[in-house]
């Protein structure tokens, strides 16, 4: 896996839009003015973003939260009265389990 921009393509900055939600790019990250000179105005024509529906109902903002106040109440009396057990085995394989279904996401 490579890190970092290709060399035989310039460095471009993401749209505004994506980068801070309507924020210009420039305030959005640390690159320099100098470097938003160097974005061309015209995108390549093979270049097209499709999202996902997931992606697209969070930047609509019709995404509901999962909000339980019963839980988080529960688990807050729990850890302020000492009895909160963390178990790290459950933790591990609940993180490993959502790996495997971001990668079959992406594989398919």
């Amino acid at each position: 896996m490579k890190i970092g921009q290709p060399t035989e393509k310039p460095a471009t900055a993401a749209p505004a839009e994506i980068v801070g939600r309507g924020a210009p790019a420039a305030t959005a990250g640390a690159a320099p003015a100098a470097a938003a000179s160097a974005i061309p105005v015209e995108a390549d024509a093979s270049a097209k973003i499709q999202l996902s529906s997931a992606a697209s109902t969070l930047l609509t903002g019709n995404a509901t939260p999962e909000f339980d106040a019963e839980k988080v109440a529960r688990i807050s009396k729990a850890i302020d009265g000492g009895g909160f057990k963390i178990n790290p085995e459950v933790i591990a394989d609940k993180l490993i389990a959502n790996a495997q279904e971001l990668l079959g996401k992406a594989q398919s």
